[in-house]
């Protein structure tokens, strides 16, 4: 018999599709209401070292893909490294201000389990937050002013 702690539960939703065809690209859509606090999927991770990772991974487009991952060297010292999520983990898009999915790392067991942060209603994409450091044009930010309406907007203050 196994020692139960070298066990590790996997979990999915059965209620996920990725539709191909979105404005982001592929996405995690819900086919049917989840609940909140649902859990979505529990995924490994695979840590990368860190020179694979600048001199290699770095260089193709998986990098866009991996998540950073705390670790501590063999003197102690805290670094981060990057992981690549399997599962479902790494096709979330980000979504600035409608994230419906939380997520948690478990260091010891490599993995990161995925929740319903609210419910989710059916038809709705599943989006987590991939923080402020984006390398992509954010789909979700407002549109910028053009110029001429900014200029526009500061000739009808009046002053007093």
């Amino acid at each position: 018999m196994r020692d139960e702690s070298t066990r590790i539960p996997l979990e999915r939703c059965a209620d996920l599709v990725i539709l191909t065809d979105t404005p982001k690209g592929r996405g995690i859509f819900a086919t049917k209401l989840i609940p909140a606090k649902t859990v979505l999927d529990t995924c490994p991770v695979l840590i990368l070292g860190i020179e694979e990772n600048k001199n290699h991974i770095e260089h193709t487009s998986l990098y866009h893909y991996t998540y950073n991952w705390p670790i501590t060297d063999k003197g102690g010292k805290k670094q981060k490294a990057q992981a690549v999520i399997f599962g479902l983990g790494s096709m979330f898009n980000h979504s600035s201000h409608e994230q419906n999915v939380v997520w948690d790392r478990d260091l010891l067991r490599q993995t990161i389990t995925y929740r319903a942060l609210r419910d989710i209603q059916a038809g709705e994409e599943l989006c987590i937050s991939y923080g402020d450091h984006l390398t992509f044009k954010d789909a979700d930010a407002p549109p910028q002013p053009r110029p001429e309406d900014e200029i526009e907007q500061l000739n009808r203050i009046q002053l007093d």
